[in-house]
């Protein structure tokens, strides 16, 4: 055992860093918050929600860079904020898509060409820590695809169209995908160009890449990474955090 523990231990200090870059999504409407503003600058706990995740992704110790996709009515707002909080790892805020994978695209044409893997989060995800997405990287960067995810809690029934159940997963196989999802950035951009106009249709990263038939794997995470989309979501998150003390400030 201790031999394998050393072979492994000198295999990471023999492969070379990699250079990661951050794709952070925040160009969504925003309908389920309600009200005209962006979730993306509502306050958790005094502190706006896209700082929160900025924060996470300029602690990281794996990350090097970090390009926003937003709203283009957002921007100047956001641009101001990096500035305010000392985000130093912002690279670039570009125009969002009509679609999650445009806003995606938008954001990877904007890294920098030495960047290998990229790290695609939810802007609405500020509860992230730091330490899930190095360890989510480490993860990638060995298998060449990960995400975070954790274990679903709830018993799962498939419907249909009536809301008549069709059958009970076994619920032991089942997780709950989460952000941030890490890939090889040749291998996400050879997924998207063979999914072509489907790549608009899908709900998360992972499935372009499920398509080419190469493993995604999974990171256990944290519950309390979760997304901010409805009212109830807020008051989630504030409570996560007046009952944690690792989180940053």
């Amino acid at each position: 055992m201790r031999f394998f523990l050393r072979r492994r231990a000198k295999e990471q200090e023999e492969r070379p860093e990699a250079f990661v870059s951050a794709i952070i999504v925040a160009a969504g409407q925003s309908r389920r918050m309600g009200g005209d503003t962006s979730k993306q600058f509502i306050l958790i706990d005094g502190v706006p929600v896209i700082v929160r995740t900025l924060k996470a992704f300029e602690i990281a110790e794996s990350i090097r860079e970090v390009v926003i996709a937003a709203r283009e009515e957002d921007i100047p707002q956001m641009y101001a904020l990096v500035q305010d909080y000392e985000i130093t790892k912002v690279k670039q805020i570009v125009t969002g898509g009509e679609t999650r994978q445009e806003s995606v695209f938008h954001a990877i044409a904007q890294t920098d060409e030495q960047a290998d893997f990229l790290a695609i989060h939810d802007g609405a995800r500020p509860l992230v820590r730091p330490q899930e997405i190095d360890q989510v990287v480490e993860a990638a960067v060995e298998h060449g695809a990960a995400a975070l995810g954790v274990p679903v809690k709830d018993t799962i029934k498939r419907i249909d169209e009536n809301g008549k159940i069709l059958e009970t997963p076994e619920r032991s196989t089942l997780w709950a995908v989460q952000t941030p999802q890490v890939f090889s950035r040749a291998l996400y951009l050879r997924a998207a160009e063979q999914a072509g106009e489907d790549a608009a249709q899908l709900t998360d990263d992972c499935q372009l890449i499920e398509q080419t038939g190469t493993p995604v794997y999974l990171v256990r995470g944290a519950y309390s990474n979760l997304k901010i989309t409805t009212p109830e979501d807020v008051f989630s998150a504030e409570g996560i955090l007046r009952a944690a003390e690792d989180f940053y400030e």
